[in-house]
């Protein structure tokens, strides 16, 4: 079970950022002590988004679950909106600089 940043309720089906707009479920894979996982969380809480941390930290079920969504890849963080399989931290980053990241969010 993952952590919620800002809703604590896990069956609140639709999600909402801070100005109440309706968005998508955010999911982020993470362990501990990966900067990669700092870096994209601080950016999406930036964005002002609510997302679902999974600590795969010690929990070997998460991390084949997240190795399963992604087709394959292992390393952390592993993101996604929605169903779509946003890619690592430097995917998020490099969807942000693109003005890409945005749209994603809200679609």
């Amino acid at each position: 079970m993952g952590l919620r940043t800002t809703i604590n309720d896990p069956y609140i089906q639709s999600k909402h950022n801070q100005q109440g707009d309706l968005m998508t479920e955010i999911s982020i894979y993470t362990r501990q002590f990966c900067g990669y996982c700092t870096a994209a969380k601080n950016l999406l809480k930036h964005k002002g988004v609510d997302f679902v941390e999974h600590d795969a930290t010690f929990d070997p079920e998460l991390r084949r679950e997240m190795v399963k969504r992604s087709e394959g890849l292992s390393t952390f963080p592993q993101i996604f909106v929605g169903d779509i399989h946003v890619g690592g931290c430097d995917d998020l980053m490099a969807m942000e600089r693109s003005g890409n990241l945005e749209s994603l969010l809200k679609a």
